[in-house]
Formats: C-alpha cells, structure tokens, sequence
C-alpha cells in the first residue's frame, strides 16, 4: 500500500522541516533504528521524532491523532505520543505529517520484559483505562482505521479467500469453524476507546517493563475485541491467562479477538510477497489461535 514513487528520506524531512519550523532548523534529523511502515519515523535532534505517512490512507491519521491524542493522554495510566506540530505537504510530499516528543523506551520483546505475566496485567490495564474515557464525539470505524471497532464480516471475503489459499498448508476446517464463531458472536455493546494496533512494535519497555504505548493511527470508538489480538501473536500460557483474565471481556468479545488475530495471520500467510520468517511466525499465531478455539470449545461440552 505504500507509494514506490514516494521517497522517504532524511533529505526529505530536513526540507520539510528546515521550510515549515525553521526554530528546529539547528536540529540534526536520522532516521530511527525501526521505522515504520505504515510510516516513516526519523529523529528530530534528541527530543522529538517526525513521522510521515507512507501512504495515502495512513494519511487520514495525522489530524485524527493531533486532535484526540492530547485528550487521551491525562486520563491513561501510560505515556502516549505527544504531537508537537502539524506539517504541511511541501517539497513533492503530498500529505500532513507530524511531529511528536520522543518517548524513551525499547519495543517489547521477550528477552527485554522482565516477567511477562506481570507485563500482560499492566497492558491490559490500560486498555481498560483507555476503554473507559468518554467516547462522545471520537472517532468511528471508517477508512482511516481499515475498519477497526466495526464488525469482522468487512473482511469476510478476504478471510474465507485465503483459507480457501491455504488448503493442505494449515487446518482449513478448523480455521473456517474459528472464523464462523467470530462472525456468529455480533457486538451489541456502547462504543468504547480502542487502540487498534496493538502489537509488540507500539509497545515500549523500560528497566523491564511495560513504559509507553505508542502509534494510535488505527484508534477509535466502537468493538474494543481488535485489541485482544495480541493475547495470540505475543502472550501464551500464563501470560495469555493474565491478559484474558485482567481485561475483562466475555466470551464472545474473546472470540471476535480471535477472529481478529486470525484474518490477519491467514491474508498474510496466503500472501504471495510475505517473507519466510514473517510467514512462519504467522503460522505460529494461527495455530495458537485454533488451539485455544478448541479449548474452549470443549470446555463448553
């Protein structure tokens, strides 16, 4: 989804930066050790960071995050990214980009987070938080967030598609009857705040624990089940138990979590430029999730 035509560089951010804020023009500009691919991220000097959308439908999250961002952030229990300033499209880059204060912190990994139980109960903290700020008013699921808060039969299509694709590769049987419960178990509650992105990438960790969540383009009010995802691309066992257990959802918010999970495993997996590495770890979650399908699907007999 990215524009090949667009280059992204460093050249690029000092002329944006250099004609629209030219107080931070002094400020040396490098690009960040991971940057994104939905955007683009670069250091502005020690302080702050720029990010630019790498295409066009990510870039309908810029004025969302200027806007709701500085109201989230005094009602969470974690650091979330500050915006700063707003630029402007110049120099043959076509869209807003922003500018945020740098958060200290490294992205979580499991050989970074001193106990990840512990780890599971402090994100599922927040969310809870997050899920309890007033909704009035935000955002609704659309185009800018890919659909995130609606319901899953937005990519029924493309779920029943790849499945189809991976026959004899994975348990198609087992994973069509995990599809189905999550489509069966339709959201009937109030919108709430949701993050949408949940993953080991926007989470950062500090002397071992959970520090910041960062990267709110996907937020919005509606279905907070999308924010279960990652109790089956990063948590297991104990970890998963804590999560589940501290985020409070029934079992039908679970199972659209799953369904979650899954649709995203199974378009990637099935996808004809995904890497090795990338494919395997997505195996991985696909197996996670129809193993604990069947958990609970036998502990319902």
């Amino acid at each position: 989804m990215h524009n090949p035509k667009i280059t992204i560089d460093t050249d690029l951010v000092r002329r944006l930066v250099d004609a629209q804020f030219p107080q931070w023009r002094h400020l040396p500009v490098s690009p960040v050790e991971f940057g994104g691919w939905d955007n683009r991220t670069f250091h502005l000097g020690d302080e702050m960071t720029i990010r630019l959308p790498s295409a066009a439908p990510y870039s309908l999250q810029v004025e969302k995050e200027h806007r709701w961002l500085p109201k989230l952030a005094p009602l969470l229990p974690l650091p979330i990214p500050t915006p700063l300033a707003m630029g402007e499209p110049a120099a043959g880059y076509p869209w807003h980009w922003s500018v945020y204060r740098w958060i200290e912190g490294e992205t979580a990994r499991n050989a970074r987070i001193a106990d990840l139980p512990a780890f599971a109960v402090a994100l599922a903290d927040f969310l809870v938080a997050l899920r309890g700020i007033e909704p009035t008013d935000g955002p609704t699921p659309g185009q800018h967030n890919f659909h995130r808060g609606g319901s899953l039969s937005v990519y029924d299509g493309e779920a029943r598609q790849a499945i189809a694709a991976l026959e004899g590769r994975i348990d198609t049987q087992a994973a069509a009857a995990v599809w189905e419960a999550a489509l069966a178990a339709t959201w009937h509650g109030s919108p709430v705040w949701f993050h949408g992105d949940v993953a080991s990438g926007n989470l950062l960790v500090e002397d071992g624990s959970l520090s910041a969540v960062i990267d709110f383009g996907t937020s919005g009010v509606g279905d907070p089940s999308c924010d279960l995802a990652i109790s089956w691309t990063f948590f297991e066992g104990e970890s998963r138990e804590a999560f589940r257990g501290r985020i409070d959802v029934d079992d039908g918010t679970w199972a659209r979590g799953r369904g979650w999970a899954l649709w995203k495993a199974l378009i990637t997996v099935a996808g004809h430029d995904v890497n090795q590495a990338e494919a395997e770890r997505q195996r991985r979650v696909i197996d996670a999730v129809l193993a604990d399908h069947r958990r609970w699907v036998t502990g319902l007999q």
